[in-house]
């Protein structure tokens, strides 16, 4: 591993923007540094594109250096018009907090060491900005903010032909408060954020400047916009967003979603978002060149990703259900492991009483007619539980099911149905 932590944030092609590649070089070398990211709590869940720049906190960290990890309890009433051609829509103060407590809650389980509790450190810009009076914000803060200077971020330009509230306007002034808040309570001296928080990571920084004198050592550093190799935006799919919440999205489909990656992405996402060393990801990166089709690098960040987020027994599930899949055995697994794995599969619902294997098929729209159904039980292409059944007498009955619940069907090499039993 490099002793400095900017040199391995420029091997993994972490860097984006510095506003002092020198001066935060020089300052790591010689400190400890504290930092910090922020999110806001606009749901009660981060995604996977969310979870970008909070993995450079855990690589200072791991390094030994401090992160700080900001909820925003009070920019999360307002809305940060990055990145957006309109304004969000305002939720509830009742709604704010309960979202704030959820990522609160996921951000502890990822970075929270219980080992060494001065390691991280959470807070919320609530605390220090509910008390404050409008006159106050606008003398203390408002004065320190050139209006030109604002309109020329592109958080704030790329909105003007559409139109920004009032509202959405102040909100690089708020982010800039965060800083300044946290650069004198808790002597942090780093914002690190996405490429489109450049505007709001400077602004801060010219606050902090201007309140505490010119020779403040503070710094600013944004990471690279992650696009796929056909120039889409990462994290993105069909599906929608893939969540960190296994409630939203099972342990099984986050697993599955990395194993998916394409050979042209997957060395990018090994350095980006795994703490495997150099060698290791050098070693998977020429695996990728001389055995594709083995898919090494892509299982190796599918279980790297998959035991950070969810943990070893998640990991271990999603490993199960994707060998029973692949190969057919579905017996072993169980009902929790079923809902998982055939969350978004096919699926029928059927009574609980006994009925002949080819009128069951029809029943349950697995074929679309009993002369199918005969031909396809016949050629052996379907199989129940993992079990092929050629005779067309054959009888499905309830003890066939699994946990009482599911029978699994698979007709052909790949296509499977979840028939739930009621």
């Amino acid at each position: 591993m490099t002793t400095n932590i900017i040199d391995e944030l420029t091997w993994r092609d972490a860097i984006n923007q510095q506003t002092d590649a020198e001066g935060l070089r020089e300052y790591v070398e010689n400190n400890k540094i504290s930092l910090y990211c922020g999110v806001d709590p606009t749901g009660d869940s981060m995604h996977i594109g969310h979870l970008i720049p909070f993995m450079m906190l855990k690589r200072f960290q791991n390094f030994g250096h401090h992160p700080h990890i900001l909820i925003g309890g009070a920019t999360g009433t307002i809305g940060d018009p990055s990145g957006r051609t309109s304004e969000r829509q305002l939720q509830t103060m009742e709604q704010v907090q309960h979202n704030v407590d959820c990522l609160t809650n996921q951000m502890k389980k990822l970075f929270f060491d219980e080992d060494n509790e001065q390691q991280l450190t959470m807070v919320n810009n609530y605390d220090w900005t509910h008390e404050l009076t409008l006159l106050d914000f606008l003398r203390d803060y408002g004065k320190n903010f050139n209006i030109n200077t604002m309109l020329a971020k592109d958080i704030v330009s790329s909105r003007l032909e559409t139109g920004i509230s009032f509202t959405e306007f102040t909100y690089q002034i708020l982010q800039s408060m965060d800083f300044l808040h946290l650069f004198r309570h808790n002597d942090v001296r780093l914002q690190v954020g996405g490429a489109d928080q450049w505007g709001n990571i400077t602004a801060g920084l010219d606050l902090i400047r201007k309140k505490e004198g010119s020779e403040a050592k503070a710094f600013g550093l944004t990471i690279p916009l992650m696009l796929k190799a056909d120039g889409t935006k990462f994290g993105k799919t069909a599906g929608g967003a893939i969540w960190l919440d296994p409630e939203k999205t099972s342990p099984y489909e986050f697993y599955q979603f990395w194993l998916n990656q394409d050979d042209r992405d997957v060395v990018k996402y090994l350095k980006f978002f795994t703490f495997l060393t150099q060698e290791e990801i050098n070693a998977l990166a020429e695996k990728v060149e001389t055995e594709p089709h083995k898919r090494e690098a892509q299982k190796t960040l599918a279980s790297e990703m998959t035991l950070f987020v969810h943990g070893e027994e998640a990991l271990n599930d999603a490993l199960t259900i994707t060998a029973a899949l692949f190969s057919g055995d579905v017996k072993q697994l169980t009902s929790h492991q079923i809902e998982d794995g055939f969350k978004n599969m096919p699926s029928a619902t059927i009574g609980k009483e006994e009925m002949n294997i080819v009128d069951w098929l029809v029943e349950t729209k697995i074929e679309p007619s009993k002369r199918q159904a005969r031909e396809d039980v016949t050629n052996g292409a379907i199989s129940i539980n993992g079990d092929k059944v050629k005779e067309v007498d054959a009888l499905i009955t309830p003890e066939l099911s699994i946990d009482d619940k599911f029978i699994i069907v698979r007709k052909g090499k790949k296509k499977y149905t979840l028939v739930n039993l009621i």
